[in-house]
């Protein structure tokens, strides 16, 4: 496909499109910074001693890794508002970021649930008695950021949806590496 097609099919799908992809990193950035700002403010201390975030490694992760996604919204989003034609690689590049922060989110929730679990349940074979019995507001507001950060979640896989769509139904297929009698490649109608 010309680069001039490329533009045509970015403009036909453009108003909508980028409304809503725009729309969506913007929500995804502030459910970041939300997510990010009940997580940093969260600590508790009564007789038994004190507990924040930061003594939690799975917590920790999903401070920085809403930092990362609250950053890369914020550049995308900038990029999607000002209205430009996405070259290919640009699409390349967005459509590889969108995913690598999409798994980077998804990673941050298992870790963040995992440490949530342990929190309410323990394990009595590492000797780690529940804690949320003792620290139940920390554990209500470190359950609450989780929740928000699902929302981003969402919100990311959405736009990588948008972002894989708009690479491969604008673009034409790459060239395939090995051109020879044998070399299949799948097509669907």
């Amino acid at each position: 496909m010309t680069p001039e097609k490329a533009v045509e099919v970015e403009e036909i799908k453009g108003g909508w499109w980028r409304t809503a992809e725009t729309l969506l990193r913007v929500t995804s950035m502030g459910l970041c910074v939300v997510s990010l700002t009940v997580m940093l403010k969260n600590t508790q201390s009564n007789e038994y001693g004190s507990l924040s975030y930061s003594d939690l490694s799975g917590f920790q992760y999903v401070v920085y890794t809403n930092g990362i996604c609250a950053m890369y919204s914020l550049v995308s989003a900038f990029y999607f508002a000002i209205h430009r034609p996405l070259t290919l690689a640009y699409a390349w590049a967005f459509f590889v970021f969108d995913q690598v922060v999409t798994y980077l989110v998804l990673t941050a929730v298992a870790a963040a649930v995992e440490t949530l679990f342990l929190a309410y349940r323990g394990n009595k074979d590492v000797a780690w008695s529940e804690a949320c019995t003792e620290f139940d507001s920390f554990c209500g507001r470190a359950k609450t950021s989780v929740a928000i950060t699902f929302g981003t979640i969402f919100c990311y896989i959405t736009i990588s949806l948008f972002s894989s769509f708009r690479l491969f139904s604008t673009y034409e297929d790459p060239i395939p590496f090995f051109i020879g009698k044998s070399a299949g490649i799948a097509a669907f109608p």
